[in-house]
């Protein structure tokens, strides 16, 4: 079962661990100065990155969730607000892609979307990131592409 839980302190606890198992520190936070990987300076800037954006009521842009399959943390989603819209945002640890988790989230953070009374649902990818194109174009985003950028808008009011 998939399962969004509110980022707080142990869940970015969950979330740091997750992120060291499955994912490239340049995947799911801004560079780091110093070595490649998962150093001790990285982790600092991976919880002081989630906690400025989103634990933090004098910096928080955002809302956070820990993404949870069966209980265990396997990647964050978040939406941030920029006018009218809600920019969406998904990482995954490498273990779990591909097995339509990423659609479920997807769905759930629509439906928060909606209930936030947003009027629109932005996401941006890779052009070579065939997976998160499929999935915005199967839940109706328009998609223009601009370079190796690709934008996703799928409008939530008639």
């Amino acid at each position: 079962m998939t399962s969004l839980t509110p980022l707080d302190e142990p869940a970015l606890a969950r979330l740091l661990e997750a992120a060291e198992a499955g994912a490239d520190p340049l995947e799911v936070m801004p560079p780091v100065d110093g070595p490649p990987g998962w150093t001790p300076a990285c982790r600092e800037a991976f919880l002081a990155f989630h906690r400025a954006r989103s634990l933090d009521p004098a910096t928080a842009v955002e809302r956070t969730w820990v993404i949870d399959v069966d209980g265990a943390a396997v990647g964050a989603a978040r939406l941030e607000p920029h006018g009218d819209a809600v920019e969406a945002g998904i990482w995954l640890s490498r273990a779990v892609r591909g097995r339509g988790i990423g659609k479920q989230v997807t769905a759930l953070l629509l439906a928060e979307a909606r209930a936030s009374g947003a009027a629109r649902f932005v996401a941006s990818t890779t052009a070579g990131n065939h997976g998160a194109r499929s999935l915005l174009g199967g839940i109706g985003a328009a998609l223009t592409a601009d370079g190796d950028e690709v934008a996703a808008v799928v409008p939530l009011r008639p």
